[in-house]
């Protein structure tokens, strides 16, 4: 009866307001049942642990059938006419063979027609071991011993063939040392756990050089950033792997935190912390709760002077003792996002795409936020009466609609579209459909209307985060499948190494020759940083931003 009702057809209107409240009730009471059913089995769970026996296993099967696929692909997805290209336009041929018939097979009046070409991939795997006879001469008036260099990439007891290859595997390939020893066991190749560990994290001052430079040139690509973060362990402990993009570049930064502090130490690229309690940190803290004491001592506290974290710290604790811990860190993390917005010679970012997470707050003049994981928040809804579930998916199919009329306004925009564009927003998170969970997610999209709506002015910005949540599923797998660094050379190695590798394949750089390039000291590739700053400019990212 449920599944077919109508309450447009109940012409009572108390009747109707009743059944409607009924509803929202069978949807509360059926949402604590899941949540009891869980918690129950939970519970279960631990007292056979505790008894010596295993719990329930937790086996996902191969059809979603629990309601729990929040992925919006298929409503946002639009069916695109796909040429296939020919691959033999991009297989570079190595060498050519000629096969020739058989002549004795052939018939007296056979006749040559030329050839037939067939392009064949293949890839020869083996050892290329050399044994360098170096000459040596001495000289007895000088009394010194003349001995030939070895070529670049060739220090060591391994080639610089080997020295590619690990981190392309490791890092680019994403397979475990393990493999990574048996697979160069396979082509001969004698090599312990302990030298492959090494080549992947020791003496990489290079790399971890051109990381660095890859960050500052990526901050300063585009006054808007993607920024994502994912958990990550070190040497079995929990910490955190912020990411950054922008279409030019990708970046990874392994924190102990994902406090704002440690963020915004990201989007410095690790300076030394600077903080400034201005008139600026002071109004992040207008909505915090202050005592009237506090809150007139700030403003003797308050200077345009800009300080190191221990000067600032003591200053601090002198003029405002003992304050409670969260007043504390407020005060600390307002004047070092304050100090951040008034430096100088140093990238500044304007706009932050990102999650409504509260450590992002204050950070940018300005956030955009993503649209696809607002949507994701619907579809985590799961209404138990046929009638909700029919009301929540008319209202995606609005969503998506509007999502979709501002892909469009990217495209073509203009002050008309977007003052039309920003009435619909209002007129469609207005919507009250009488599902009582809907109508609260409604509303807290409606009050995030300034975030949601900030391409209306800068129509550049991509309206989702989908590149730093893509870079955060690739450090996602290498967990996965390397649980994580023990040491902090590791963590070191894995942030610089797959930030090489992103940016390489946005820079439409084989990885693989990049590697080859640098440790045979050839450098034919040229610097990634400034292949960021080149790309930038052809792109003309954050185009807007500049307008008066």
């Amino acid at each position: 009866m449920l599944e077919n009702l109508d309450l447009e057809s109940i012409q009572d209107e108390k009747a109707r307001e009743l059944i409607r409240q009924l509803l929202n009730l069978v949807e509360q009471l059926s949402a604590d049942l899941r949540d009891a059913q869980v918690e129950i089995q939970r519970l279960r769970d631990e007292i056979n642990r505790l008894k010596g026996e295993q719990g329930k296993p937790s086996i996902k099967g191969s059809l979603n059938l629990t309601g729990s696929q929040h992925s919006s692909e298929k409503e946002r997805r639009k069916p695109r006419v796909r040429h296939k290209k020919s691959k033999k336009e991009s297989i570079v041929v190595d060498r050519e063979e000629v096969l020739r018939v058989d002549r004795k097979k052939l018939p007296a009046d056979a006749v040559f027609k030329g050839y037939e070409e067939v392009i064949v991939q293949d890839i020869i795997m083996q050892a290329d071991n050399v044994l360098f006879r170096k000459e040596k001469y001495y000289s007895p008036s000088k009394q010194k011993t003349y001995l030939a260099a070895m070529p670049a990439g060739y220090e060591g007891q391994f080639g610089a063939g080997i020295k590619t290859m690990i981190p392309m595997l490791y890092y680019g390939g994403q397979m475990t040392e393990p493999k990574i020893k048996e697979l160069l066991g396979y082509a001969g190749i004698q090599i312990s756990a302990g030298q492959i560990s090494g080549i992947l994290i020791k003496g990489q001052e290079e790399y971890h050089a051109e990381n660095d430079a890859v960050c500052e040139a990526g901050l300063s690509s585009s006054p808007y950033q993607h920024l994502d973060d994912t958990p990550t362990r070190v040497n079995g402990k929990n910490e955190y792997c912020q990411i950054l993009s922008t279409p030019v570049y990708t970046s990874y930064h392994t924190t102990a935190h994902k406090d704002r502090l440690s963020v915004l130490d990201v989007l410095r690229n690790g300076r030394k912390r600077i903080f400034c309690f201005n008139a600026e940190a002071r109004s992040y803290l207008e909505g915090f709760l202050l005592s009237k004491l506090t809150r007139k001592r700030l403003l003797g506290f308050q200077s345009e002077a800009v300080y190191d974290e221990r000067a600032f710290l003591m200053r601090l604790e002198k003029k405002l003792p003992n304050l409670p811990g969260p007043q504390r860190k407020a005060i600390i993390d307002a004047a070092a996002v304050a100090a951040y917005h008034t430096e100088l010679g140093a990238p500044v970012i304007q706009t932050l795409i990102c999650d409504d997470a509260p450590q992002f707050d204050w950070l940018t003049r300005s956030m955009m936020l993503c649209w696809v994981h607002e949507g994701r928040a619907y579809k985590k809804l799961l209404p138990s009466v046929g009638y909700h579930r029919d009301l929540l998916k008319t209202f995606l199919q609005h969503f998506w609609e509007y999502y979709d009329r501002l892909l469009g306004y990217r495209e073509q925009p203009s002050p008309q579209a977007a003052l039309q564009l920003g009435t619909e927003f209002d007129e469609l998170f207005a919507t009250q459909t009488g599902y009582g969970e809907l109508d609260k997610r409604i509303q807290k999209t409606k009050i995030k209307k300034a975030s949601l709506l900030l391409v209306l002015k800068h129509p550049e910005l991509p309206l989702h985060n989908n590149p730093a949540e893509l870079a955060a599923r690739f450090r996602v797998r290498k967990r996965d499948i390397s649980f994580g660094p023990r040491t902090d050379d590791g963590r070191h190695a894995w942030d610089t190494f797959m930030t090489l590798v992103a940016t390489t394949k946005k820079l439409k750089i084989n990885f693989y020759d990049y590697l080859r390039d640098r440790v045979a000291r050839k450098y034919s590739i040229p610097p990634l940083a400034e292949l960021i700053k080149k790309l930038a400019v052809d792109l003309n990212l954050g185009w807007s931003y500049s307008l008066p």
